[in-house]
């Protein structure tokens, strides 16, 4: 796996128990993964010569992050390694206009679009589209960074002057957001997790709830289906995670992609019968994927941000005590306001009690405070 953030970390946890030997390509010794992971190999996953080094021996190489260069990925198939997901489907997630004018031809619901280089170009989408207008950089944004929603020509001014090469998207006043886990393996297999209602703060999730929360099974079914439809058109092997926007009359817009486990499936550790970790493995080794169905009802992942106090263990007592139930994970990452540094999921039958039960164990965690 190249990349040793804590998706890797978690991704051992579920190669321990298939017997699957997971080596890890990390910057440095002190990063989540490389933490806990033997096999770890240091270097600069934007040298090619570092990652064909790295590739030596492994049956299978993946990603627990989409940074790695096209051309990158497709010399190590060409050099007849198993790529998972392969660099014709990885660019999906890498590029942002590659995926719309991809998603668009395989009629995947999305919002206006177009690219824009210039303040003509902002304007004219403006005048056809209305305002306010989203602005995302075409690559490398993440957690809500890269995305700009400007009311007007003068809010975008500053983000056309960057140099950065953006695309507009029509703003979607959406209802709330829901996300669609699916794995489809190199032999064509797929299955889909419950459709997900994620829970967004400053552009950051922090609280997954499965299954979506009033979802009409027509419309979740309807979700899961367009999910299965671009892992397939788009040819990925192994997880991909589908961020979708759900209107007022409950169609969904597709907003982002992720081809590698995903936030918004953590929840699946515990909550369902095969873990998002161990699925993606099986899907990258073509080995039958697993049973996606719950583990219960109702199961809600918080995420645990970073707060002023970094002394987390002092509270673990706390939280254990008070509801023995609740499962932490923690990713050896350093402290830092506003950093995921680990999470919390609770499982149960009514959703406003799993919710609250998950929200006072993350932000007494985080916070030190009682909610």
């Amino acid at each position: 796996m190249v990349g040793a953030g804590q998706l890797a970390r978690m991704t051992q946890q579920a190669a321990i128990a298939l017997g699957v030997e997971l080596r890890v390509l990390a910057n440095t010794h002190d990063e989540s993964a490389a933490r806990v992971i033997t096999d770890t190999r240091l270097g600069d996953y934007r040298d090619l010569a570092v990652l064909r080094e790295f590739a030596q021996g492994c049956d299978a190489i993946t990603f627990d992050h989409e940074h790695v260069p096209t051309g990158h990925v497709e010399a190590l198939a060409a050099d007849g390694f198993a790529v998972h997901p392969g660099a014709a489907a990885l660019v999906h997630a890498q590029d942002k206009a590659v995926m719309r004018e991809r998603l668009t031809a395989i009629g995947a619901p999305c919002p206006a679009w177009a690219r824009v280089s210039s303040a003509d170009d902002l304007e004219a989408f403006g005048k056809e589209h209305g305002w306010p207008v989203v602005l995302k950089a075409v690559r490398g944004g993440y957690d809500g960074r890269g995305v700009w929603v400007c009311r007007s020509e003068d809010d975008a001014a500053e983000v056309l002057a960057s140099g950065t090469e953006l695309l507009a998207e029509a703003f979607v006043p959406f209802e709330r957001e829901l996300a669609v886990l699916v794995a489809r393996s190199p032999h064509g297999q797929g299955v889909s997790y419950p459709v997900v209602e994620t829970v967004q703060q400053d552009g950051i999730c922090v609280e997954v709830i499965a299954p979506a929360p009033g979802l009409d099974p027509e419309q979740a079914a309807s979700a899961q289906h367009i999910a299965l439809k671009i892992a397939n058109e788009l040819g990925v092997t192994g997880l991909l995670a589908v961020e979708m926007f759900q209107l007022p009359g409950g169609q969904v817009v597709v907003n982002e992609l992720a081809m590698r486990p995903h936030n918004s499936g953590h929840w699946t550790i515990e909550g369902a019968r095969t873990s998002q970790f161990e699925q993606h493995l099986r899907a990258v080794l073509d080995l039958p994927l697993g049973s996606p169905a719950p583990a219960a009802p109702v199961v809600v992942m918080a995420n645990i941000l970073g707060g002023d106090d970094p002394d987390i263990f002092s509270r673990y007592e706390h939280v254990m005590a008070h509801d023995p139930g609740v499962k932490i994970h923690f990713y050896g990452k350093e402290v830092r306001p506003g950093r995921k540094i680990g999470h919390v999921t609770a499982l149960g039958t009514d959703v406003e009690e799993v919710r609250a039960r998950a929200r006072h164990a993350a932000v007494h965690l985080a916070t030190g405070e009682y909610v």
